[in-house]
């Protein structure tokens, strides 16, 4: 189905207005239970059961505090899509300017970092509390392209009554997910929006692209990281006896000896150089190299430590993930949304499950047992410290902390595993 209603061909001024008018009989049929011989997009029907049972009030605005001004500069300063403003304003602001609408960037969380545009549609914006430092998530203002686009992980166009909150049906936004290439973690989303009279049916087109270049320049920008780190370790490598790693900053390999290379290494957030306990190889050494560190594995003597507690947070509106803490620090993993799962069920069943109960608990089938073994190898290669089988389950002696959304209907949103959707109706 096409992400944009049918009939938005050309947007004549009277076509805007049918449209509004058919969108607003839909959306008031929804609220009241009705039926029409007509239906939203899947995505509009979805998105608007998602906002009712969130309680979202849908006549009027809410607003939620606005980030600080401090608050507001230091996720602009730590996020990825900094570096990628020239490439939104070039692909994007002409074409905004010259339609009557706005660019707006946000962070994985729905906060609006930046905003640029048609200075009217601006101060239009602002009388909705559409401004930098607002949440512009589904559980704040209902239906809205950003906000349905981080639940629906895809672009995403909301025409005039398609907004769940009456007094958003004058706008139509389109947006577009923003990935991190390198692992899949969301980094936010980039939006056009304006008054539905001046929109063109081509913007969301557009915004998919400019996305899709987004993602392709930070891939080949790390490409280029890693193969200037790798020429600086190669030598070092080479002289070196033993396991070890060459690693950037975020601990993406660029090359190894005497082991198998993994994908990334787990390092702590602010590594230093030294002794360093890590929970795939234990303890190790860790040397700087320009552009990243050189990671010698194993321990220099005595017992190697082990793993104390574990945080599995499925509470944020960003990619679950899991902490490890350790005798050198924390450590933190983002998670797949299978991984999300599995860990889910094992810290819900700390008794342990066995291959044929994952089955049934991920996909309601028991005889699925070489997927949940295939699974569980590639978990255990991040968390092999602290995940025990025969059967399946966290190591004794580990601590482990399940941190849930506040609303049991948030709980891992995008899952149809059998023991999440029992959890989010127990």
């Amino acid at each position: 189905m096409s992400d944009r209603p049918s009939d938005m061909g050309i947007w004549s001024a009277q076509e805007v207005r049918e449209t509004t008018r058919r969108l607003a009989s839909l959306r008031e049929a929804a609220l009241c239970g009705g039926r029409t011989a007509a239906a939203p997009r899947a995505v509009i029907c979805e998105s608007w059961r998602r906002a009712l049972d969130r309680g979202v009030d849908p006549d009027r605005d809410v607003r939620e505090r606005p980030l600080t001004v401090e608050e507001l500069e230091h996720r602009r300063h730590s996020s990825r899509l900094a570096s990628l403003l020239p490439l939104f304003n070039s692909g994007l602001l002409p074409a905004a300017d010259a339609a009557q609408q706005i660019m707006v960037v946000t962070d994985a969380e729905g906060r609006v970092l930046w905003r640029e545009g048609c200075a009217p549609v601006r101060r239009m914006a602002d009388r909705h509390g559409f401004d930098k430092g607002a949440d512009w998530t589904e559980e704040i203002v209902g239906t809205n392209a950003i906000g349905t686009a981080l639940v629906a992980r895809r672009p995403v166009l909301v025409h005039s009554a398609e907004h769940f909150v009456r007094t958003h049906h004058q706008w139509t936004c389109a947006a577009a997910p923003l990935h991190d290439p390198r692992d899949g973690r969301l980094l936010g989303i980039v939006d056009v929006s304006g008054p539905a009279s001046t929109f063109h049916p081509s913007t969301l087109s557009l915004v998919s692209a400019v996305a899709r270049l987004a993602e392709s320049e930070l891939r080949e920008r790390h490409h280029g990281a890693l193969d200037r780190l790798r020429a600086s370790a190669a030598p070092v490598l080479a002289r070196l006896g033993g396991q070890a790693l060459a690693v950037d900053k975020d601990g993406w390999t660029a090359a190894v000896t005497g082991l198998a290379p993994p994908d990334r290494v787990a390092l702590p957030k602010s590594p230093e150089a030294g002794p360093l306990w890590l929970p795939r190889y234990g303890m190790c050494t860790l040397e700087p190299l320009p552009g990243g560190w050189l990671i010698r594995v194993g321990a220099p003597q005595g017992e190697e430590p082990r793993a104390s507690r574990v945080l599995l947070d499925l509470g944020s509106r960003a990619r679950p993930a899991v902490t490890v803490t350790g005798p050198a620090g924390s450590w933190t993993h983002e998670l797949s949304p299978r991984h999300a799962e599995v860990l889910f069920v094992l810290a819900r069943r700390p008794e342990g499950r066995s291959a044929a109960d994952l089955a049934q608990d991920l996909f309601g089938d028991r005889a699925r047992t070489v997927t949940v073994r295939a699974e569980l190898s590639r978990l255990r290669r991040h968390l092999a410290s602290v995940l025990a089988h025969r059967p399946y389950r966290f190591a004794d002696g580990v601590d482990v902390e399940l941190r849930l959304p506040p609303s049991p209907v948030d709980l891992l949103p995008h899952s149809t595993a059998p023991a999440v959707l029992a959890a989010r109706h127990a």
